[in-house]
């Protein structure tokens, strides 16, 4: 049985979220999720959301937030307060030469200097555009953010479907960063990325190895699997999407 613990990102379940977050907290907690990656905190002090949350039975695993946002004392203190580990940034610009990766690495290691002031550790969430080659530098900026800034202050939130939309095998980037990948999105899809076929998709009705994806984040010690769907498909609601990626992973994992 695996060790790890499953969580979803409340992006992938807005609707519910934003009509009646404490109604839709508990249907996550019936679909068999330990835990929550917010987006945003519903009107409340994330305090607030953390309370709800204990009282449901779920545990406040990491938050998305903008990089701008990183420098509202406020904001970070009331993250800090709940005792939540993990602070994310959900997406950034991406470098077109080395010159610009150069600042985006300068100011990642300032922000994760300045999260960890506030007791918190800095993540970031990738897109595919993180797995280009960087012109001038020769690297992916992905590659690159990892090698220049030390684990401590920046840890890996890899997102396993635009890794392998960005051209790489998902499970074997994931086996680069033993210990330094504490979350995981794990995220499915079908079609070819970039053409009209392709579709986000619950975990395990799309082409990603699913198996593959879960013995890799055992390898490297990750903590949480992250369920992450932008978009619900097939006619269906994020709630439905959520609760068949839920039962598909807990099967794998059990």
């Amino acid at each position: 049985m695996s060790k790890m613990k499953l969580a979803i990102q409340a992006y992938s379940v807005r609707d519910a979220a934003e009509a009646d977050f404490v109604q839709c907290m508990r249907d996550l907690k019936q679909m068999g999720y330990d835990g929550v990656e917010l987006a945003g905190t519903y009107g409340m002090t994330a305090v607030q959301v953390k309370a709800v949350l204990d009282e449901v039975g779920l545990a406040l695993v990491s938050a998305h937030v903008g990089a701008d946002l990183m420098w509202d004392d406020a904001l970070m203190a009331d993250y800090a307060a709940t005792g939540m580990k993990y602070v994310v940034i959900p997406w950034f610009h991406k470098p077109t030469d080395a010159a610009f990766l150069a600042d985006n690495i300068d100011k990642f290691r300032v922000l994760g200097e300045r999260m960890r002031s506030f007791g918190l550790q800095l993540g970031y969430h990738n897109h595919n555009h993180e797995l280009e080659t960087v012109p001038e530098d020769g690297r992916c900026a992905l590659v690159a953010y990892y090698e220049e800034i030390p684990a401590d202050l920046l840890v890996t939130q890899l997102d396993l479907a635009w890794v392998k939309a960005g051209g790489y095998d998902p499970a074997a980037f994931l086996r680069r960063y033993s210990h330094r990948a504490p979350t995981v999105h794990i995220k499915d899809y079908r079609g070819i990325f970039g053409t009209d076929d392709f579709e986000l998709c619950p975990v395990g009705e799309g082409t990603q190895d699913v198996p593959a994806l879960l013995a890799a984040a055992e390898a490297v010690g990750t903590e949480w699997l992250i369920v992450e769907q932008d978009h619900a498909n097939g006619g269906r609601t994020q709630m439905e999407c959520a609760a068949i990626s839920a039962a598909n992973l807990k099967q794998l994992m059990a």
